[in-house]
């Protein structure tokens, strides 16, 4: 008697799919951003605290504080392999909150002069403009790392704005005038560094758009 294949073979059981483990939000690099983005309502109170010494000395102290945990969890997500979707997320989320906050009290609070209000402006637009793009960016499967040009943007924005944070003046040094030096070459280096990215972008998106009609 011929006995047919499926007969005499038995079925294969079948494979359930692995589903994607989920990812913690609470480890430690994730928690050090969420502890950051804190101080953001508590940069608010700069105008009623400027008129006080004490006052302006804790809230640069605690931005200061919330700019070097900005590489504290970077480091620990790395080094720990605790990188996540949700950390890349809110890490960049909580920097700009945090800058944005903290010019626009200083410009309230009469510590940036009216006339500086052109750079808190720029800033702050090009923080939302390459944010998009960003996004944009990645829906076309194109990832925009950050340049040494915008780690320096970075940089000197948090050193103008500590300096502008503290009375002056501070430790015998004139903390104002020193940190709207910084926020003017912050201003110069954010247009260089925003246009470096678009360029970027825009520049392989139209190479990529002439291979194509090409083909």
């Amino acid at each position: 008697m011929v006995t047919s294949i499926d007969e005499s073979t038995p079925a294969a059981p079948a494979v359930a799919p692995r589903l994607p483990t989920p990812e913690r939000l609470w480890n430690l690099p994730n928690t050090i951003t969420m502890l950051r983005a804190a101080i953001v309502p508590v940069l608010l109170l700069f105008p009623e605290a400027a008129g006080s010494r004490l006052g302006s000395q804790l809230l640069a102290g605690l931005f200061i504080l919330a700019a070097v945990t900005d590489l504290l969890d970077g480091w620990l997500a790395r080094r720990g392999q605790q990188v996540t979707q949700i950390g890349k997320l809110i890490d960049p989320l909580a920097d700009k909150l945090l800058v944005a906050t903290a010019l626009i009290v200083l410009l309230a609070g009469g510590r940036i002069p009216s006339w500086g209000t052109p750079m808190v402006v720029v800033i702050i637009g090009r923080e939302l403009a390459v944010t998009g793009l960003r996004g944009f960016a990645q829906a076309d499967g194109h990832i925009m790392a950050a340049d040494w040009s915008g780690k320096l943007k970075a940089l000197l924005q948090n050193i103008a704005i500590g300096a502008l944070l503290f009375p002056t003046p501070q430790w015998g040094l004139p903390a104002h005038t020193i940190g709207l030096s910084f926020l003017v070459a912050a201003t110069a280096l954010t247009l260089w560094s925003g246009y470096g990215y678009f360029a970027s972008y825009f520049g392989e998106a139209g190479l990529r758009a002439r291979r194509e009609k090409r083909r």
